[in-house]
């Protein structure tokens, strides 16, 4: 079939949301109509729902609702202690938030290479960069996956570093059974829009075990004050405000299954490429039950494979295009081309194929058809 038949069927987009929000709205509706009445949109009974119910979803002993992920990787840190002339390890292979964050409290990003397999952070490398300034590792559970952070665990042990997991794309994700973001000393989340959980908006989450932890995260979240007008910190503002909490409320019901729909997706994806020569599947690590948040394959010529799905209809994407080290905004950390070979080679060939939780088996094989085409070219 030529691209121009191909364009002839309805888009296939990178992500569909609408089919979850059909099946919320009602819910949602209901949830929004008692906040209005109410007029309680900053804090209140919705916020504090959501928070324990994601609390028990993952099984963390405290979550904290903030304004967006990034702020949520920003209070973690402060909270932990980190700040200025700290070192903090974390992958090549991340978005940039991860970095963001670091540099938001002063302290200095040590980008380290990833595995080439799954393309999370790599022990053995972030063994090699610690030095007596390494005050936390921050490992990424990229595309849904867990990092194997209980390699990383004595390595921060050995060093007095703390872990905190960026948990952005795992939301149900588990390793050897314990659930992402609670591996590390605390963890951020982020519920935007296209996350396996996502808001009507910017949204995210701390969570951690660490009930000293949770108390100053919530009170740098809110201006540094437990009581109004009373400030013992410098703090922010970053809350979660309860329009959010009632969408997110409303899809965390549904989590689990929608992650079984992508567990489903996913499975399909690596049956019907099986055969598809030039297109290197993702592989589930030992001890881990990934959420795919992303189905990220690689391939050669990436840049013109893309573009030929992209005409054909199909909403691929680039997740990321460029290793944190290699954008403009952190090019004063040194590191050139070469840097981290793995994470380089890799953003010039991985390929985010569509997944969501409603995405068809007949989406799927038009995806894959449109694939092979471009592949074999």
């Amino acid at each position: 079939m030529s691209n121009n038949a191909m364009t002839t069927h309805a888009p296939i987009p990178l992500v569909d949301l609408k089919a979850q929000q059909r099946e919320v709205q009602d819910q949602v509706n209901e949830g929004l109509a008692r906040i209005f009445e109410n007029t309680a949109f900053i804090g209140g009974a919705a916020v504090a729902d959501f928070e324990q119910a994601y609390a028990g979803f993952v099984g963390a002993g405290h979550c904290i609702g903030v304004g967006n992920g990034t702020d949520a990787l920003e209070l973690a840190l402060r909270a932990a202690g980190v700040g200025p002339g700290d070192e903090v390890i974390i992958p090549a292979n991340t978005f940039v938030a991860t970095a963001e964050a670091v540099s938001l409290v002063g302290a200095i990003v040590v980008p380290v290479d990833v595995d080439p397999q799954h393309l999370l952070i790599d022990p053995l490398a972030a063994a090699e960069a610690v030095t007596e300034r390494t005050k936390a590792i921050i490992p990424v559970h990229l595309y849904g996956q867990t990092a194997f952070v209980e390699e990383l665990e004595p390595i921060a042990a050995a060093c007095g570093a703390v872990i905190i997991e960026d948990a952005a794309q795992s939301q149900g994700a588990t390793r050897f059974g314990r659930n992402a973001g609670t591996l590390g000393r605390v963890a951020g989340t982020s519920f935007y829009p296209g996350k396996n959980l996502g808001a009507a908006g910017d949204a995210g989450a701390v969570l951690t075990n660490d009930p000293e932890l949770a108390e100053r995260v919530r009170l740098l979240s809110a201006h540094g004050s437990r009581v109004k007008y009373v400030h013992e910190a410098v703090g922010r503002n970053s809350r979660l405000d309860a329009v959010q909490a009632v969408v997110l409320s409303a899809k965390l019901e549904r989590l689990a299954g929608w992650n079984q729909l992508r567990r489903d997706a996913a499975a399909r994806y690596s049956e019907l490429l099986a055969d598809v020569p030039g297109v290197v599947l993702p592989q589930q690590a030992e001890g881990n039950e990934d959420v795919w948040h992303l189905y990220v394959v690689q391939v050669e010529e990436r840049d013109r494979v893309l573009a030929e799905l992209n005409e054909a209809g199909i909403g691929a994407g680039i997740h990321y295009p460029d290793p944190v080290h290699l954008t403009p905004a952190f090019e004063h950390l040194g590191y050139g081309a070469g840097s981290f070979p793995v994470a380089e080679q890799a953003a010039g060939r991985i390929l985010s194929l569509p997944l969501y939780p409603h995405i068809t088996e007949e989406q799927q094989q038009r995806v894959v058809q449109a694939l092979n085409a471009a592949v074999s070219r």
